[in-house]
């Protein structure tokens, strides 16, 4: 049984709320434990990650988060160097399921984080399923 940690930005509660679910979900049906922690956006998200695995605690980790497209350019940035992050700590050997929405509007963040509609949670957590399995089978 392995420890994973989602790191959740929490800006949409009722978003964030079902992303969790279904990333809790995936991880507890493949017996594993679970715990969450909250920062403040979707950039501190990958900071987050790198702090805990400092710790040694964890084996596996899920980002959870929506960004919806505003009238400004920050959009881009938060959704693109969010996941630079993630992808930066991927690349090190970091187990991370990315479920960071990046989208247009709410009704788009509503059908992709539903576990009953498209479960992105439950995807993310799943692919930091098998990044784990994969490090695991490498040696790592």
């Amino acid at each position: 049984m392995a420890k994973f940690l989602i790191v959740e930005a929490r800006f949409y509660d009722h978003l964030n709320d079902m992303l969790i679910k279904g990333a809790r979900a995936a991880l507890e049906a493949a017996g594993h434990q679970v715990e969450v922690v909250t920062v403040p956006g979707a950039l501190e998200i990958p900071a987050a990650i790198a702090l805990a695995e400092e710790s040694g605690a964890y084996e596996g980790y899920v980002g959870i988060g929506v960004v919806i497209r505003g009238e400004t350019y920050h959009f881009e940035i938060v959704a693109g160097e969010s996941a630079r992050g993630i992808m930066a700590l991927t690349m090190d050997g970091i187990a991370i399921g990315n479920g960071i929405l990046t989208v247009e509007n709410e009704a788009q963040a509503i059908v992709r984080a539903d576990p009953a509609q498209k479960d992105k949670g439950g995807e993310a957590a799943k692919a930091a399923l098998a990044l784990l399995a994969l490090k695991e089978r490498f040696g790592g």
